[in-house]
């Protein structure tokens, strides 16, 4: 191990923090006391000095190599005549005084944002001044407030970017229309939700001859026209600029942060109804079994002749003669023809063998105040997956598109699961009882057919997720590996390009191959930290995966190395943007069960741990942990093969998919943390005894002294609980590594 170790320091709530090391082996943990003069996110480099009590490499930090310039959003605190800002997020550790004069207009209490002027150091706090008030904590929207800046999410455009949009026109001109097909005439329509301001795709088929030369139509035509956006966003102009910037719209709960400029993103790009509007269209000839028979991509100029929402299409589907129907009656017809299309585009994707998980998607519905009214699960329709089926078509057809111009563009790929993977899926496979497991190098066959037989298990939405997760993330990139979810050869993202930059890129690649020339990308800023992160644990797997079949990854030409520097930043970007979705999300929730401290719920088991059940309530879809300490009255030993807590004397047994009753008994609002106290449970397995377990009726006294003492050991601090999912890897990969230890051996390849 070499004396220096370089890598970026990750803060936690109490004190403590970790060395996420640039060569991507395992973390370094740095102690209280080597935590007070760093920061959360520093660039340091290190020393390992010893091996802590749990057996962790124990660093010293040696240097801060740099530190970048990064807000600090906390609270203002008046406190025994000093002023404190205490950062809302709890990894930076210690709080941030300010002298009286750096306060501004801020008032105590209030949410703030500071910059530090002094650094912290080992006897002394950081010290910064108050750069901006952003209201109360209890003001709507102030959760979102806080994220976009925790995230460094870009939220104000800039000066050049909208004098450039109040410039555009209004309307599409006579000369914008030059060069195009007129489909003005084809009765287009477009599909969203109901809470939807921009429409960038629209849908039409009819029946067609598609093979051989007979009369009578075998097949349709589908018709799938997406928002022209490149037209009006020019390479390295400011509003491009922005864009790349941002590289995908940010949406939260009532309140989206858009990508491009509301005059475009909302007006003139929106295809909205009954008026012109540029637009690239992918026009397909569909087989009965659903295969794109023939295909063109082209400029036109399209009228939207309906705006319908899906749960309208999903009535009209339902009931051609209802009052929906009614209302869409000349719509009624080329419904019906894209619900034949669907339906043979899904006929092949079942027989490609693509994934398809039944995981369950919360929707957080606010008053207009901004007030929690409820959480409700997302539902999907047949008009859902009709959209999801023509946009699939259109993305393949772009892919290979621009694959047989010959030029580079961004890929959207998905590769299946590295060796290190597929051994811990097996084992959890393994763990749970599940008679199928996966091959050396799974297809999506493999993972379709164990979803399909899970599906009527308790604990099917875990083992489905751990699916999911066993996957690799899918990302932008100009080396086209394919998409195994989806078992797809080729895939891109073609059909939103008012939201998410990729797509944009892709107009261009498409617009240029048929213009006959090549697109140039522009000069594109260095990538952050955040990117670099994404690009190390993507080389990682690329070497394992390379490794494995003995082989090397292939150097890239400059003009790929710019690409995939492209694909980097916007794949970074779009987890930036899910980070921060789900930290309002999160925030919103533990808001909401703050109101119902005490209430009962129903609940199941989603995650097992050493130190506790993680329960997810049936009703409200809200996860918290109830701590072992709150099981009953006995010691509890965990089973990570099985993924259950046993009590020793009575046999007692919580796995996954157990239902319980749990009461709200804690709701940290900071930490994101919601803990539950068991009630009763509602139908557990049973003990050899033949008493049911999880009922706690036979339970001994509380245990005292040692017993007592490990089980309050188990609880790690609240920002280190990890979610259900993270906690159930992490169990499996430890399951795994004793395996691997006991036969002495490699895992698989």
């Amino acid at each position: 191990m070499p004396d220096e170790i370089q890598g970026v320091v990750s803060g936690h709530r109490d004190g403590h923090g970790f060395l996420v090391r640039d060569d991507g082996e395992p973390d370094i943990y740095l102690p209280p006391n080597e935590m007070r003069a760093v920061l959360h996110r520093d660039r340091v480099s290190v020393r390992v000095v010893r091996l802590d009590r749990r057996g962790r490499p124990e660093g010293r930090v040696l240097e801060i190599i740099e530190r970048p310039p990064q807000p600090i959003i906390g609270r203002l605190l008046h406190e025994g005549g000093l002023w404190l800002v205490a950062p809302e997020d709890k990894r930076f550790g210690q709080d941030v005084m300010i002298p009286k004069s750096a306060i501004g207009t801020a008032k105590a209490g209030q949410v703030v944002v500071v910059e530090l002027t002094e650094p912290p150091a080992l006897y002394g706090q950081p010290v910064g001044r108050v750069k901006e008030v952003l209201g109360e904590i209890d003001d709507p929207g102030m959760e979102i407030e806080i994220a976009v800046r925790k995230y460094g999410v870009p939220h104000e455009f800039s000066d050049a970017c909208l004098a450039e949009a109040r410039a555009l026109p209004d309307a599409v001109r006579a000369k914008d229309r030059a060069g195009r097909v007129d489909l003005t005439d084809v009765p287009l329509v477009t599909i969203d939700g109901e809470d939807a301001r921009d429409f960038d795709d629209a849908v039409y088929a009819e029946p067609a001859v598609v093979t051989g030369r007979g009369k009578k139509p075998n097949g349709w035509r589908l018709l799938v026209a997406i928002a022209d956006v490149s037209h009006y966003v020019r390479t390295g102009s400011p509003i491009d600029i922005d864009a790349y910037d941002r590289a995908t719209s940010v949406y939260f709960p009532r309140r989206v942060i858009p990508m491009l400029p509301e005059k475009l993103s909302n007006g003139l790009c929106s295809l909205n109804p009954e008026v012109e509007r540029l637009c690239m269209v992918c026009d397909m000839l569909v087989t009965a079994q659903g295969e794109v028979h023939a295909y063109q991509l082209y400029p036109a100029v399209m009228n939207s002749h309906a705006r319908l929402t899906y749960t309208e299409v999903a009535a009209i589907l339902a009931n051609t003669r209802g009052p929906e129907a009614t209302q869409r009656r000349a719509r009624v017809p080329d419904l019906l023809h894209l619900h034949e299309v669907y339906r043979a585009l899904l006929g092949a994707r079942q027989r490609r063998g693509a994934v398809d998980f039944d995981t369950v998607e919360t929707q957080i519905v606010c008053d207009e105040a901004g007030h929690i009214e409820k959480i409700v699960p997302r539902t999907r329709n047949d008009a859902h997956r009709l959209i999801e089926e023509c946009m699939l078509a259109a993305n393949v057809c772009s892919a290979d598109f621009i694959g047989l111009g010959k030029h580079v563009g961004l890929y959207r790929v998905h590769e299946g699961p590295t060796p290190e993977k597929v051994e811990l899926l097996r084992a959890y496979l393994k763990a749970l009882g599940v008679g199928l497991s996966v091959s050396d190098e799974p297809s999506p066959h493999e993972f379709q057919r164990i979803a399909e037989a899970t599906q009527e298990r308790p604990d099917a939405e875990q083992i489905h997720m751990m699916l999911l997760r066993s996957m690799s993330q899918a990302i932008y990139t100009p080396i086209n590996s394919g998409h195994f979810g989806l078992a797809f050869e080729a895939y891109t993202h073609f059909t939103s390009p008012i939201r998410r930059y990729p797509d944009l890129l892709v107009h261009r690649v498409i617009k240029a191959i048929l213009g006959g020339r090549k697109y140039q990308l522009p000069a594109l800023p260095t990538p952050g930290e955040a990117h670099d992160k994404l690009r190390k644990r993507l080389q990682k797997d690329s070497l394992q995966r390379k490794r494995s079949k003995g082989g090397e990854p292939a150097r890239l030409s400059p003009d790929l190395q710019d690409w995939e520097a492209a694909g980097l930043h916007c794949s970074a970007n779009e987890r930036r943007a899910d980070e921060a979705s789900r930290d309002v999300e999160a925030w919103l929730k533990c808001k909401y069960m703050r109101e119902h401290l005490g209430e009962e719920y129903a609940g199941s088991v989603s995650a097992v741990t050493s130190f506790g059940l993680f329960v997810t309530l049936t009703e409200l879809h809200v996860e918290g942990l109830v701590h072992i300490t709150e099981l009953g009255g006995e010691y509890f030993r965990y089973d990570e093969v099985r993924q259950e807590l046993r009590g020793e004397r009575t046999g007692i047994r919580y796995g996954m998919g157990t239902r319980v009753r749990v009461q709200v008994s804690r709701v940290d609002l900071d930490a994101r943390k919601i803990d539950f106290r068991l009630v009763h449970e509602e139908g557990a397995p049973r003990d050899k005894s033949g008493r049911e377990s999880g009922t706690g009726k036979a339970a001994p006294k509380p245990p005292k002294g040692r017993e007592r003492r490990e089980a309050r050991e188990d609880l790690p601090p609240a920002t280190e609980r990890r979610t259900p999912m993270q906690a159930l890897t992490a169990a499996v990969k430890k399951a795994a590594a004793k395996a691997k230890a006991r036969k002495g051996g490699k895992p698989r390849r």
